[in-house]
C-alpha cells in the first residue's frame, strides 16, 4: 500500500467559504499554479462535480487526467484517479473543520503513484511540494475574496 503525505493550514474563513473555493473547478487555473485547464465532466444532483478533467503543467511533468470526486457533507471532498497519461494512481482529500481560534483548519492528504520509476523519498517530497503549494494557493484565494 502506498504511503500518503498530508499537511494542514488554517484559513481565516468559515468552512463553507473554503469549500466553495475548493468546489469551483473552473477557477483552479487562477490559484493552483499547476492546473492549466479544468472541466467538469459530470455533476451530482446538488451541482457538485463528480468527474473532472484537469490539464496539469508542473514543469517537467505535464499530464491530462480525469478524477472522480466524492463529497462527504460540507466538510470533506476526496478524489481518485480515473485516467492519466503520467500517473498510475492519485488519491487525495481535503478535510475541513472549524479551528479552535476561529477560521477553518484544512487538511490535505495525497497519495501519488507515477508510471515512471521514482524513489519513495523523492515521490514524498514532490507530494509535499504539491500539497504545500495547493494549501498556500487555497488560503490566498479564500482570504482575498
Amino acid at each position: 500500500m502506498a504511503e500518503h503525505t498530508s499537511s494542514s493550514i488554517t484559513i481565516e474563513a468559515a468552512p463553507a467559504e473554503v469549500m466553495a473555493v475548493i468546489a469551483d473547478f473552473a477557477r483552479y487555473p487562477d490559484w493552483t499554479g499547476e492546473v492549466k485547464e479544468a472541466e467538469v465532466l459530470a455533476a451530482d444532483e446538488q451541482g457538485r462535480a463528480e468527474q473532472v478533467r484537469l490539464v496539469m503543467d508542473a514543469g517537467a511533468i505535464k499530464d491530462d487526467q480525469t478524477l472522480a470526486y466524492t463529497w462527504t457533507g460540507d466538510h470533506e471532498v476526496s478524489w481518485t484517479l480515473l485516467k492519466s497519461q503520467m500517473l498510475r494512481a492519485l488519491d487525495g482529500s481535503y478535510l475541513l473543520k472549524p479551528a479552535t481560534a476561529g477560521g477553518t483548519e484544512v487538511t490535505y492528504r495525497l497519495t501519488v503513484d507515477v508510471k515512471i520509476p521514482m524513489l519513495g523519498m523523492i515521490k514524498r517530497k514532490a507530494e509535499k511540494v504539491i500539497i504545500d503549494r495547493a494549501l498556500a494557493g487555497l488560503k490566498k484565494r479564500v482570504e482575498s475574496a
